[in-house]
């Protein structure tokens, strides 16, 4: 038990920074109409932040399944890959049956955290890892949604915001280090800013427009930014 408990451990600032987000979720999901419970079932069985706010606006939009779709396998494609890479570092204790559970809790914070591990990765450390900060999305949702309709309007339109804080936090940085990454998200931006303003583009929905957004910036940035091949730079 003693690398579940590690894992525990390690999980517990990354539940802490889940709440104040997931507390946003279940207040904004309260406030399209939906109750307590709709929002607490949507936190569990997708476990992923943009995902879920993505998800909510097409809901609340209206929007059609195929929209809904192609908008979570767009934002949620990085979680493949960071379970390619995360399986590299498992040990042989990860069964078939244990690589699909753990593939359920595979979040950006989880992967930093367990890819970091100077050793292999076995999967009770994995489940303890996983434990509290799924305890702490469902918590901060849960208490978003019951107090969503008691708030103050005031303070319930100034934590509507808190996720695009989360963003920002997120990309600003990286943005900072790297001028490539910086052009992209700017193209990005001028993207989404077109199809908000621009009177045609204004009648295509919100869940398409972020799947040509990101598919456009990132193909785009893909293409004048390609990573050098560091193995030919060896030889």
């Amino acid at each position: 038990m003693d690398d579940f408990k590690q894992g525990m451990r390690d999980g517990i600032p990354i539940a802490m920074g889940y709440v104040p987000v997931s507390f946003t979720f279940g207040l904004m999901a309260v406030s399209v109409g939906m109750t307590w419970w709709q929002a607490l079932l949507i936190s569990v069985t997708n476990l992923t932040s943009a995902g879920q706010f993505a998800g909510l606006d097409i809901m609340a939009a209206g929007g059609a399944y195929m929209e809904m779709a192609l908008t979570e396998f767009i934002i949620n494609l990085r979680y493949a890959l960071m379970s390619l890479s995360l399986s590299q570092k498992l040990d042989s204790s990860m069964t078939l049956a244990h690589r699909f559970a753990i593939s359920y809790g595979i979040t950006d914070e989880i992967f930093g955290v367990a890819s970091s591990r100077n050793s292999e990765v076995g999967r009770r450390y994995l489940y303890g890892l996983i434990a509290v900060p799924f305890l702490g999305w469902q918590t901060g949702t849960l208490f978003g949604a019951l107090l969503g309709g008691v708030l103050p309007q005031m303070v319930s339109d100034a934590l509507g915001i808190a996720i695009y804080g989360m963003f920002l936090a997120i990309i600003i940085p990286q943005a900072r280090e790297d001028g490539a990454c910086l052009k992209v998200i700017l193209l990005a931006v001028i993207l989404s800013c077109g199809f908000h303003w621009i009177p045609v583009l204004q009648k295509i929905s919100s869940g398409f427009v972020i799947i040509i957004c990101a598919v456009a910036a990132s193909a785009l940035g893909a293409w004048l930014y390609p990573l050098e091949n560091t193995k030919e730079e060896n030889e």
